[in-house]
């Protein structure tokens, strides 16, 4: 069977600035309507009411919003918060405010390996649901069709082998028949840990200066686009150390 290939997002298949720049920005700026316009809808209610009752007991929608922009402000990977950011992202890509970056060679090349027969999967600290937005919503137009699974932190730390481990199994793939690829070495090197093959994406847009050697890498093989990844095994045994 033909390697597994998993990838993270961010800094990855996708810019960090869209991340940073776009998408936490928009929702930040879009919450107050958000939650003016949709707060008494179940599904948005349950969340707003999780934040007010974890602070406090918040009684007033304006000071859960402020709470919730604190989060972003924070960085925080909140489940309400994720949650809500998700359906705010989904009104902004259908009203076509913003479209998901991804750097140019990574449809083709998600295309060629599924096309060759590669099972595709995402792992992102972000909710499955923006995962599948974003892809669902890139430039590139609708990629969702090329993968078949997604995961995210629910899966565990990325930073954590066992969360390799956890999904290679979801995948019903040997750990060894699993690629995963990403722009930070620690969530690389857990991979590695739990005994997945590993690429480290060095994108000069998002990393300015390379990084070069094993103090940098830790001995993941690293290229700078998915042009330079070749997932079949042998290619990867042969190349992932140079």
């Amino acid at each position: 069977m033909q390697t597994t290939i998993l990838t993270d997002i961010e800094g990855t298949t996708s810019s960090i600035s869209f991340v940073k720049d776009v998408l936490f920005p928009y929702a930040r700026r879009e919450l107050p309507r958000f939650v003016r316009e949709r707060g008494d809808e179940p599904e948005v209610r349950r969340w707003l009411d999780m934040v007010a009752a974890e602070h406090g007991g918040i009684c007033q929608d304006a000071v859960i919003v402020e709470t919730l922009q604190g989060m972003i402000d924070q960085d925080r990977k909140h489940t309400a918060l994720k949650a809500l950011q998700g359906m705010i992202w989904l009104e902004g890509y259908r009203s076509r405010d913003f479209s998901a970056h991804v750097y140019p060679d990574v449809a083709p090349r998600l295309r060629e390996w599924r096309d060759a027969g590669h099972q595709l999967a995402v792992y992102s600290s972000g909710s499955v649901a923006a995962q599948k937005l974003l892809f669902g919503n890139s430039d590139a137009g609708d990629l969702l069709p090329l993968f078949d699974a997604f995961f995210d932190t629910e899966a565990g730390h990325k930073r954590d082998a066992d969360s390799y481990r956890l999904i290679a199994d979801r995948l019903h793939r040997a750990v060894g028949d699993v690629l995963f690829l990403s722009d930070v070495v620690a969530e690389l090197d857990a991979a590695r840990e739990a005994g997945m093959r590993t690429v480290l994406l060095d994108r000069r847009e998002d990393y300015p200066q390379p990084r070069i050697g094993e103090d940098a890498t830790h001995g993941h093989l690293r290229v700078e686009s998915f042009d330079g990844i070749q997932p079949q095994a042998a290619s990867i045994a042969s190349l992932w150390r140079g």
